[in-house]
């Protein structure tokens, strides 16, 4: 008897001219933790709604593993979260999110990402966002995405706008029992398409994800 694969989203691999990009597995996580421990962003700075690089060194590594473990058991079709690991010459560098609740109905995706502090201003997020909107928009039927960033977060709002994304309003949010202005951001495939970059995206392994994330064994 043939036994049904148990975690499809292992087989699923995204690449790109530099990057390869899979959701994430324990080894890969170790590396992960590793990365954040070398840092992310400038200490007096926060670039996350849950501030959670101000952990303890000692409970940082740990948090992390856990919140994506949480996240990765939770993944069905009624709501999900694929958070890729992404590798620039074999080693994590980052981690780029694409996530969606209800998506059968709404066609709305959102997107995440932090990038380890000595691999940035090189392009590399950039081109690991291009890559999950490329698998929302051409292979999974995505009608819209969205993200976020603080008014402070100027390299996030950098990528945004250079991949055709529009201002969709502010939010008012605590940060560090502060206020801080978030900006919204939409893309419909159509503004990607002016925006999108010339290179073309390798997908792998992506029919046996379709069930948890489109709830049948289409993306229509």
């Amino acid at each position: 008897m043939e036994i049904p694969e148990p975690w499809p989203p292992r087989h699923l691999v995204l690449r790109t001219p530099r990057l390869e990009l899979r959701p994430d597995d324990d080894a890969g996580l170790l590396e992960l933790a590793e990365e954040a421990h070398r840092g992310i962003h400038p200490p007096e700075v926060m670039p996350f709604v849950v501030p959670w690089t101000d952990a303890p060194l000692e409970e940082l590594g740990r948090t992390l593993l856990q919140y994506h473990w949480r996240i990765r058991a939770e993944l069905g079709p009624d709501g999900w979260n694929l958070n890729f690991l992404v590798r620039l010459d074999g080693r994590v560098v980052g981690t780029q999110g694409l996530g969606a609740k209800d998506f059968r109905v709404t066609r709305c995706v959102h997107t995440g990402s932090w990038l380890g502090r000595q691999h940035q201003g090189q392009g590399i997020g950039t081109e690991m966002r291009a890559a999950v909107l490329m698998l929302a928009f051409d292979y999974l039927n995505a009608t819209e995405a969205r993200s976020g960033a603080f008014s402070d977060n100027v390299a996030s709002l950098r990528v945004s706008e250079q991949l055709g994304y529009q201002r969709d309003g502010t939010n008012r949010i605590a940060r560090k029992g502060l206020p801080a202005t978030e900006h919204r951001l939409v893309l419909t495939p159509e503004r990607f398409a002016a925006h999108r970059p010339g290179w073309r995206l390798r997908v792998e392994g992506l029919n046996g994800c379709l069930p948890l994330l489109t709830g049948s064994n289409t993306a229509s």
